[in-house]
Order: structure tokens, then sequence, then C-alpha cells
């Protein structure tokens, strides 16, 4: 019913930008939270921004200063802007959102499938 889809991943240097977008599509009938969230091998998946429906943003504190989470409404769209990354950084970044679907009065949470952010020192 609701399909999450990250884009902007790959391989960057150390000290370098990237920047990931996620679309949410289907049956929405509106959206609360938004955010992301990151994996690396043999760790736990951990939040890294969030963005709620009423425009309050949430930094991991490893990333303050340095990321930037954004999101067009209109779009269903949840950006994140990534400079001045590091090698510890790296990991795989997945979207979610708060949705509600139509016809269904409560929330629940959806998940993108990932995208690959590298960082080499």
């Amino acid at each position: 019913q609701v399909q999450l889809v990250e884009s902007g991943g790959g391989l960057v240097q150390a000290g370098g930008s990237l920047r990931l977008s996620c679309v949410a599509s289907g049956s929405i009938s509106s959206i609360n939270a938004m955010g992301w969230y990151r994996q690396a091998p043999g760790q736990q998946r951990e939040v890294v921004a969030t963005f709620t429906s009423g425009g309050w943003t949430n930094y991991a504190d490893s990333v303050k200063g340095r990321f930037t989470i954004s999101r067009d409404n209109a779009k269903n769209t949840v950006y994140l802007q990534m400079d001045s990354l590091k090698p510890e950084d790296t990991a795989v970044y997945y979207c979610a959102a708060e949705v509600r679907v139509v016809f269904v009065t409560t929330f629940r949470n959806y998940w993108g499938q990932g995208t690959q952010v590298t960082v080499s020192s």
C-alpha cells in the first residue's frame, strides 16, 4: 500500500557531501513523522534524524552540525543533507515514515529498502 524509495547514496571521500532523498507513494492519506536511520555492519540500527509533522527536528549527537533533515510535504519527500562526512558515517541509510493510508484511522511505520553510504578515509 505504501512504498518508500531512497536515493542518493554512494561513495564519497571524507569531508565530502551527499544528499539523500526518500519519496513515499501509495494510498497515503497523511504522514506524521519522517526520518532517517542507519545501520553499520555488525551494529544495531540507529536514528540519525527525524522531522515531525509539526516541524520539529531531532538529530543524533554524532551528526549534529553536519547533517540537515528537510521535508517537502507536498511531495511526500524527506531529504538528508550530509556534509563533512566521516568514515564512521558509513552505513546503510533507511528512510522511515509514520503513515495513515486511506480508509484507515491509525498510523503505522513504513520503511524503505535502504541506500548504501560509504565514506573513504
